[in-house]
């Protein structure tokens, strides 16, 4: 009985003490004991260290607050520096000196000019309000054209409050233009829809948008944008002419695809005719012999299959000037979609760039895609001539190497080749691949010649190619 009155006694004790709040000089709260001071390394021991009290709660609340304060007026500045413009802060500078120098040295002519100033100051800070509580879409009905042909597009704006809204000024980036559409007041579920029309005056890719919504004063010092996350491209394509289809580069095989040339040996029946001496005895059709009393022999559609090399230089080098460069892609675009078309292997490949700060020079081409006519366009609308590009040499060396089965090589270039780079890129393809070389130099007369066994073709302008081609598959 005594042990436990002991017991009990101090565990009276104790409980006793920590409702006092102190036990062996550490502060506690209930029956937990507090971790002390030091050794912590938060914000508050770094701004008070180890005191307490009242003072170093109020000082704590005081830099607490002075953040709070700090950060919301940064998220001010950062949205009032968002909407002045240049020409803002330099009349905001203006008044900041002329209040002072004009009432100080008692020039009145300048307080006016401060309080023209502020006025023109707050009235532009008018044109800011309301929230931009539109709805916008950008619409283009094709986003693939012919470089030259028109192409128009459209902007639908919504209202879909309750309220009527501001007017304001619509901003359509175009490539490296800017479209500004002026927007009126709309009522609550108003819409406005605006067409535009796309200059396409030059092949390339244009990204049209984001879209912006701007709020400005006429004089220009304030601005607030709102961007609309919507963007799209538009590829303008090179132009091309329906090149008529020959039989120019096709090798005899028998996996290849039928054609309409009649040939006494093949897989592909046509029809039967009459024995001719130096016939082959293997094909004659006996039965039709025994039924019209002379002999009779099989015709047959020869099959033969086709690998064409468009090859295209983007080297500065090979060209005199633009034009020359744009008919060649022009060029290069309407072969490669004629054998595509005519369901031909194609492979069409242009000159890789070397790097800036390369030690060497970079012996690759890049495949363009063959898949349908417009891939290979939109391949075509991207690419740039550069003075780092490989050479029409260098083009027909690496071509030969990473392209194999070929069986007609196009090598489309300007005017600036030599005859002897002529005949050094022709010497770099095996045996049996018959090189094309298509000059491209605008308002020079057509022309057709051989350098050995190379054929020279000279297009003046992109009809000159039609005519060739028809030429060659007269011939």
């Amino acid at each position: 009985m005594t042990t436990t009155s002991r017991h009990r006694g101090g565990t009276t004790g104790s409980r006793s003490r920590a409702r006092e709040g102190i036990r062996d000089g550490t502060r506690v709260r209930g029956d937990l004991p507090a971790v002390p001071a030091e050794g912590l390394s938060n914000a508050r021991t770094r701004i008070v260290g180890t005191r307490t009290g009242v003072g170093a709660d109020l000082l704590v609340l005081l830099v607490r607050g002075g953040r709070a304060v700090g950060g919301a007026l940064a998220v001010a500045g950062r949205a009032v520096a968002g909407v002045i413009t240049p020409l803002g802060w330099s009349l905001l500078a203006l008044v900041a000196v002329a209040f002072p120098v004009g009432y100080l040295a008692g020039w009145s002519e300048l307080a006016a000019v401060a309080w023209a100033s502020t006025i023109l100051l707050l009235l532009a800070g008018l044109f800011l309000l309301g929230a931009h509580a539109h709805t916008v879409e950008l619409r283009m009905p094709h986003n693939r054209v012919v470089v030259g042909e028109p192409a128009v597009g459209g902007i639908t704006v919504q209202n879909p409050t309750k309220r009527r809204t501001f007017g304001a000024t619509i901003e359509v980036p175009v490539g490296a233009g800017l479209l500004e559409v002026p927007l009126p007041s709309l009522p609550a579920g108003g819409v406005f829809e605006e067409a535009f029309t796309v200059p396409t005056t030059r092949r390339g890719v244009l990204r049209i948008g984001p879209v912006r919504t701007v709020r400005a004063d006429p004089i220009g010092l304030v601005r607030r944008e709102h961007v609309w996350p919507t963007s799209l491209e538009l590829f303008v394509h090179p132009k091309t002419v329906p090149v008529p289809a020959t039989s120019t580069g096709l090798v005899r095989d028998l996996e290849g695809q039928v054609t309409r040339d009649i040939t006494s040996s093949d897989v592909s029946f046509h029809a039967l005719r009459d024995y001719r001496p130096g016939d082959d005895r293997r094909y004659i059709h006996w039965k039709s012999t025994a039924k019209h009393g002379v002999h009779m022999v099989r015709q047959f559609e020869e099959t033969r299959r086709s690998h064409l090399i468009v090859a295209l230089s983007l080297a500065d080098a090979d060209y005199e000037s633009e034009e020359q460069f744009e008919l060649a892609v022009s060029v290069a675009g309407s072969l490669g979609v004629r054998a595509i078309r005519d369901a031909r292997t194609v492979s069409v490949v242009v000159s890789e760039r070397t790097p800036e700060f390369a030690k060497r020079k970079l012996l690759a081409v890049r495949p363009l895609a063959t898949l349908s006519p417009a891939r290979l366009l939109d391949d075509l609308a991207r690419v740039e001539a550069a003075p780092a590009a490989l050479g029409l040499v260098d083009l027909a060396r690496v071509t030969s190497d990473q392209v194999t089965g070929a069986s007609v090589a196009f090598l489309v270039h300007g005017s600036t080749a030599t005859p002897a780079q002529l005949r050094t890129a022709a010497a770099v393809f095996p045996a049996g691949v018959e090189v094309v070389a298509v000059v491209c130099d605008p308002g020079y007369a057509p022309s057709l010649r051989r350098i050995g066994e190379l054929t020279v073709l000279t297009i003046g302008y992109l009809a000159d190619l039609q005519k060739a081609m028809a030429r060659s598959r007269a011939a």
